[in-house]
């Protein structure tokens, strides 16, 4: 009977140690981490913003511009797509992990500050063609900067979650930026079947 309980004890204390926090490492650049009934699935990485230099790698296109966005301190009007290679570290020769695609708004007319609706385009791992969507508010002068995370697709349908992003490099003479990435996308650890239309 002793023997018994002293196992038994082993065992829920294992249980108890690996339901609280499990990881596992799928790459330098993604981890995913389980807690209860939630799957929290960690990325970091970087976004290369192609503003200048040769028109072929060029990733941002200003597509419209208001009546007042050349006299605006704030760039207020402004309005850009993009297509961002993204990768694991932070030369943009680093393996490529995803693409990040969307508009950028300059939406505030007294601070530099950008409404921005992006998707994060997973091309490599064990998510690869899942995606997750952020909107929200972006102030551009802020050093650290939080976006919620509000959908996706594949792995990550009902997703949640938030960005912490800085700027990791700056190119003044071609306006050229690096930006490095932490993301914590949560999702429910079971799978959704959808029954019905």
């Amino acid at each position: 009977m002793k023997n018994f309980t002293i196992g038994s004890m082993l065992i829920i204390s294992y249980l108890l140690a690996t339901a609280t926090a499990t990881a596992a490492v799928l790459g330098p650049w993604v981890q995913t981490l389980t807690k209860g009934n939630k799957k929290i699935t960690k990325f970091h990485f970087y976004v290369h913003n192609l503003e200048g230099g040769p028109k072929a790698n060029t990733t941002v296109y200003v597509v419209a511009n208001a009546s007042i966005t050349s006299t605006s301190r704030a760039s207020f009007g402004r309005l850009e797509v993009f297509d961002d290679r993204v990768t694991a570290g932070p030369d943009i020769n680093s393996e490529q992990v995803a693409r990040v695609q969307g508009t950028a708004a300059n939406s505030d007319l007294h601070a530099t500050a950008i409404a921005l609706n992006t998707n994060f385009y997973i091309t490599s791992g064990e998510f690869n063609r899942s995606t997750f969507g952020m909107t929200g508010r972006l102030p551009s002068t802020e050093p650290v900067r939080e976006m919620p995370v509000v959908g996706g697709t594949g792995a990550f349908r009902l997703a949640r979650g938030y960005a912490v992003s800085t700027v990791y490099s700056f190119d003044f003479a071609t306006g050229n930026s690096v930006f490095e990435y932490t993301i914590y996308v949560i999702t429910p650890s079971h799978e959704i079947v959808w029954t019905g239309a």
